[in-house]
């Protein structure tokens, strides 16, 4: 379904150029659910908006379905971190879960049954009228995950979604994600910085190096199917794969400190930092 080769990107600004990306390489099979961890600047949402084709990379590509990503795809969608960013206070609900069916212009009956199944999967059928402001931070994310589920995407890409909710919201949306993805059958991206969550969560669990970015890691996550906050997470197997993912990613940290990074033009690494570039 999603296939990375050789994704580079580099930010270049006022003649200096940061790596963000070096070589990144993997697949995501139809209907996979696959976790993609790494340390903290590793470039994990460079990579998501270059696979959902809001950055351009630098070299390599992504495919989806064989068909170069050159543009946001008509079969993904999105689920940012930024949950109050991405919805409109001046939406209801049920408009911000309708907004993306109105652009494919889906008739209005049929979109009235999307917006009300997807509502009804994520727990929110009674919150339609409300507005985003009147939620909480847990219920808004659920709010954008309806809205990506009315879509009826292919591949759903989802940046830390979880990472501004407390434990016990995030242990529910969890769930939710994994009810979801075994009863809509799509490919799920869970790009995450939490350690727990990506062995908790995924089929598969894909470790990203320290920035520039390579991929350490495709760890297959051999857990049950059926899992739960409780068992699963106290069970012994469960406790070893975090162990291995978290050294991994202390390997990760430790190379990079060890490793005096290389700049095209020589700049002092203090006068290089990511947001500079960008900027």
């Amino acid at each position: 379904m999603l296939d990375v080769q050789g994704l580079q990107k580099i930010y270049t600004a006022r003649h200096r150029s940061v790596e963000a990306l070096r070589d990144l390489t993997f697949s995501i099979g139809a209907g996979e659910l696959v976790c993609l961890v790494g340390p903290s600047g590793c470039g994990k949402t460079t990579l998501l908006k270059c696979m959902a084709g809001l950055l351009a990379p630098s070299s390599g590509q992504v495919k989806l379905q064989g068909e170069p990503v050159t543009g946001p795809p008509p079969g993904m969608a999105v689920v940012f971190q930024e949950y109050g960013r991405s919805l409109f206070a001046w939406m209801n609900v049920h408009d911000n879960v309708a907004l993306p069916l109105r652009q494919k212009k889906v008739p209005k009956p049929r979109r009235e049954e999307m917006v009300d199944r997807a509502l009804e999967m994520v727990g929110l059928a009674d919150a339609r009228l409300a507005y985003p402001w009147q939620l909480s931070g847990g219920m808004q994310q659920r709010v954008a995950i309806a809205r990506a589920v009315a879509y009826e995407p292919q591949v759903l890409l989802m940046d830390e979604p979880f990472a501004a909710v407390d434990a016990q919201t995030r242990a529910e949306l969890e769930d939710l994600i994994r009810r979801l993805w075994h009863e809509l059958g799509v490919t799920v991206l869970f790009v995450t910085h939490d350690i727990d969550e990506a062995v908790y969560l995924g089929q598969r669990t894909i470790i990203l190096s320290a920035s520039p970015t390579v991929v350490q890691e495709d760890l297959a996550i051999d857990l049950p199917d059926e899992r739960d906050q409780l068992n699963t997470r106290s069970s012994p197997r469960f406790a070893e794969l975090r162990a291995h993912v978290y050294e991994r990613i202390q390997q990760a940290k430790h190379h990079a400190a060890a490793v005096e990074p290389t700049y095209p033009d020589h700049t002092a690494p203090q006068e290089v930092t990511m947001e500079s570039a960008k900027s």
